[in-house]
């Protein structure tokens, strides 16, 4: 789908996390098979919004991730939508082996919601930062994962994974980011959207890369340079038909994402592409490197996780495609 998104001159600032407590909560007043458990971080998390409204559907485990994954599987066995939170590095490493055989295995309509994902966190540093959990949960069977861009995306995703049939991983961050999309603005589980059309090239982003992705745009725009831009929310199930698309319409492909390179989105999208229709490609991600402590924007920088980086990655997927 496309949906042609312009960045403003002044850019709203808002956190993911929040459009995840408000959603809970809409949802939670339509469908009372929704049920909320948090490990411990429940301001953290923003489930306390859901926890004040109804508190005979909230589950404070504390701070016991396994645990609350067992639990939510057993929910989830008796008909109830289980919906946990605790930060994404908890969630996908702590707790794999119970995602894996305790909800996944059984295909259980767990949702699982992995916040504080990436460098985000800032001064919590490598522990707490989490750049792993679209390589881990995409490689487990029956799991999908979204990675929203905004609020109103998480707002929109976080509605969606209660609505999909199946266990469910959703990726979102703590600082505030920049808002790109709208309440209207479409979103499918499972189809990425095109955020503005280009011909040279296609930029293809999930998460708070979104935004550094259409920046690169405008940058490369007035250089002459028409780039294509996809916001791909949802690495599993991958939206290959639109992935290979592109490859074929515009002939290289950047993708970026704040998460490792390794088995992250990049990996997803090149084994469409060479599958589907080989082209160059560049990959804007951390490169095999732990995180640090620091304030995010720094932590951006100095991981190279910005709209000059997927610029620089545009100019040397070019030149490979020109050079063919």
């Amino acid at each position: 789908m496309t949906a042609t998104i312009e960045l403003p001159a002044q850019v709203e600032m808002k956190k993911t996390r929040e459009g995840f407590g408000r959603a809970l909560v809409d949802v939670g007043s339509k469908n009372p098979r929704l049920v909320v458990l948090v490990g411990d971080l429940m301001e953290s998390t923003m489930v306390h919004f859901f926890a004040e409204k109804y508190p005979e559907r909230f589950i404070q485990v504390g701070i016991a991730e396994q645990n609350m994954t067992g639990i939510a599987a057993g929910l989830a066995a008796m008909g109830k939508i289980p919906f946990l939170a605790t930060y994404g590095a908890f969630a996908s490493c702590r707790a794999a082996d119970q995602i894996r055989v305790s909800v996944a295995y059984s295909n259980l309509n767990v949702k699982i919601a992995g916040a504080h994902g990436g460098i985000s966190v800032g001064p919590d540093g490598a522990t707490h930062q989490a750049m792993e959990e679209i390589s881990i949960i995409r490689s487990i069977p029956n799991m999908s994962i979204v990675v929203p861009c905004d609020y109103w995306e998480t707002y929109r995703a976080t509605v969606a994974a209660i609505e999909h049939e199946g266990p469910v991983y959703l990726r979102f961050g703590r600082e505030d980011v920049p808002v790109v999309t709208g309440p209207d603005t479409p979103f499918t589980f499972g189809k990425g959207e095109v955020f503005a059309e280009g011909k040279d090239l296609t930029i293809i982003a999930c998460g708070v890369m979104v935004y550094e992705a259409l920046r690169a745009r405008e940058a490369l725009a007035g250089r002459g340079v028409s780039a294509r831009v996809v916001n791909l929310h949802t690495p599993k199930p991958l939206d290959r038909e639109l992935i290979v698309r592109c490859a074929r319409e515009t002939g290289a492909i950047v993708t970026a994402e704040e998460h490792q390179v390794n088995g992250g989105l990049g990996g997803a999208v090149a084994e469409a592409v060479v599958q589907g229709h080989p082209v160059p490609m560049e990959l804007v991600a951390v490169h095999d490197r732990f995180g640090q402590s620091g304030k995010p924007a720094e932590l951006m920088d100095a991981f190279g996780l910005r709209a000059r980086d997927i610029e620089a990655a545009a100019d040397r997927v070019l030149a490979r495609k020109r050079g063919r």
